[in-house]
């Protein structure tokens, strides 16, 4: 492949050419005029470019340099920005699950303490009707106490006038009959004491006792113990005529024929 011949060497060929040529003869050249084809200045142009060139591309390249590095900061700011991020999402979302759960674990709560005011609401109304109930209930009751106890009073009224009418006759029957009159301990409920029924032991004593508290006589015990349907048919003479005379006479002669049969 043929060389370029550059400028510089064109110059000193043809210098050599030319000193050679005039050594030989005189050239035809040296009566043409003198042409500068401006090479060294074009030279120096090529110098000034190239300078301004390599300038251009180390700035060049420091500006490559410079973004890229910028660039590599960025990247490592936008990776920590979003590892920043996803820390705060990851967070947030614990937040929201955590808050979540403490939301449900309220309304569960909220339901509970409705349905126990429900359940108290239920309890009270059942209780307000049940004292109505019992208001109602001690009503009546108060109502049958107050019938009763005006009916007791009514009944001790006459109880009370019948023993204003029978303790003097039986004042009068212990002399006619040789008897006298005990306590038993008992509210309502006397002994008789008769005296004198067995002539073989005089100091010997036949006794019974009889209830008095109600409008009905009653006979209970005896001594010397009588023939129980004897003692009952006396009984019921006295509740029927109220004749307590006869009945005293009837129940010592049921002691004296019990003493005469023993």
């Amino acid at each position: 492949m043929a060389s370029l011949m550059t400028p510089s060497r064109f110059s000193n060929s043809m210098s050599g050419s030319q000193a050679q040529y005039g050594a030989n003869s005189t050239s035809m050249a040296d009566s043409l005029p003198s042409i500068d084809f401006g090479f060294n200045d074009l030279r120096e142009r090529m110098a000034q470019f190239t300078v301004r060139f390599d300038d251009f591309i180390e700035r060049g390249r420091k500006t490559v340099l410079e973004e890229r590095n910028a660039f590599r900061v960025n990247v490592a700011e936008l990776e920590e920005s979003q590892r920043s991020k996803e820390q705060a999402i990851i967070a947030l979302e614990s937040k929201s699950t955590s808050l979540a759960q403490t939301l449900a674990k309220e309304a569960a709560e909220t339901e509970e303490m409705h349905d126990a005011i429900h359940g108290l609401a239920a309890q009270k109304e059942e209780h307000l009707a049940r004292r109505d109930t019992l208001k109602s209930e001690i009503a009546d009751v108060q109502r049958i106490v107050k019938q009763r106890r005006d009916a007791q009073t009514a009944h001790q009224r006459t109880l009370d006038s019948h023993a204003r009418h029978n303790i003097p006759e039986l004042r009068f029957w212990e002399h006619c009959l040789g008897m006298r009159i005990e306590g038993t301990g008992v509210p309502d409920r006397i002994r008789i004491v008769f005296l004198c029924v067995d002539e073989r032991d005089p100091d010997k004593d036949c006794w019974f006792e009889l209830q008095m508290g109600s409008s009905i006589f009653e006979v209970g015990a005896t001594k010397p113990k009588l023939n129980r349907d004897s003692v009952d048919e006396m009984q019921e003479k006295l509740n029927e005529g109220r004749e307590l005379g006869g009945f005293l006479k009837g129940m010592r002669m049921l002691f004296v024929q019990g003493m005469k049969g023993s």
